[in-house]
Parts: C-alpha cells; structure tokens; sequence
C-alpha cells in the first residue's frame, strides 16, 4: 500500500494508474499523461452504490466529501457549447446563471444520460472531469478544492476516485469557477 494515497474508512485505496481494470480507458490514460496522477487512488465499489446518495450511505461518507460531474449543453449563433461542472455533492451547479453566462449562451440544457455516456466514453454515474473529451470545458467550483478527500467518478460505475479536492484544479483545462454552484 502506498501511504501517501488518499484514504476513507471502509474503502480500500490503491494506486489508479496500477488499476486501468477499475477505470474507463479515457481515465486511464488522462491519469497515465497526467502529473498529478501519481496522486489519485481508486476504490472498487458496489455499482448499484454509484449514485452519490446511496455510495454516502453505504459508506458513511459526507456528502461534502463527494463531488458530482453534471454535463450541460447550449448553443450560439449555431455553435454548441459544452461544459462539464464539477461541484460539491452537497450544492447544485448554478445552470440557470453562473454556467449560463460562461457559456455564453441563452438556453442551457443537461445533456441526456445516453449523449453523454457515448460522447464521454464514460458510464453514467461515473463521468468525471478526468479523461473528458478536447473541446469540453471543464468548470469546477472553488468549493471543491477545499475538500480534503475528495470522491469523483472514475469513468466506470464499479469504482471511484479519491484526491485531494486541491488537485483537480491542476487537471488539464480545468477552469475554477468562484459561485458555479448554489447551495
């Protein structure tokens, strides 16, 4: 075991970038070219717990802890704008306004689960900043980064990821958003 890899009571931590079985191979490969990916562990977890409120339940984990990857989409002037933001489980992205405004568009939509699972070659239940498509912008509330231990999805619904919250605003661009989400 590796003592400086991020810990919760109750899951098991190993080394992500040694566990591409654990990971959806966009993840694997990001954390692969990635610095920082030295610094990330993964958790094998039941899948049917991937949703943040059962995994929190389960594992007697705050919901502070954990940080949910919503995906949105909008357009302008016949351009799609796509962002993918990454805030507190406990709060909610400002879609309305704040990811709005960034985007520069006048609708916002969530991107239907089955888009967004083929486009980020991803589970639903386990996007995560890490490992998303070029193009996508990559907005993460600065609340985030505060989080000691944080949990974000791994791309697979069987695992998750913990890092330092400070970490993701080293992930390749990554944009910290002040106000991205509401309580």
């Amino acid at each position: 075991m590796n003592p400086q890899l991020p810990r919760l009571p109750g899951l098991n931590s190993l080394p992500a970038r040694e566990h591409p079985e654990l990971l959806s191979p966009s993840v694997h490969a990001a954390l692969a070219s990635w610095p920082g990916g030295a610094g990330v562990a993964v958790v094998e977890i039941d899948p049917d717990l991937a949703d943040t409120a059962a995994l929190c339940a389960a594992y007697d984990l705050s919901l502070e802890a954990s940080a949910n990857c919503v995906v949105v989409a909008g357009r302008r002037e016949g351009e799609e704008r796509v962002a993918a933001c990454v805030v507190r489980a406990d709060t909610r992205a400002d879609v309305n306004h704040t990811v709005k405004r960034l985007l520069d568009v006048r609708k916002l939509s969530f991107m239907s689960m089955e888009r967004a699972v083929e486009e980020s070659s991803m589970e639903y239940g386990g996007i995560t900043p890490i490992g998303l498509p070029d193009g996508w912008r990559i907005l993460v509330d600065s609340r985030v980064l505060d989080i000691e231990v944080a949990v974000i999805g791994s791309g697979v619904r069987r695992s998750k990821l913990l890092l330092a919250g400070a970490l993701l605003a080293d992930v390749p661009g990554v944009e910290v958003i002040d106000g991205l989400a509401g309580m």
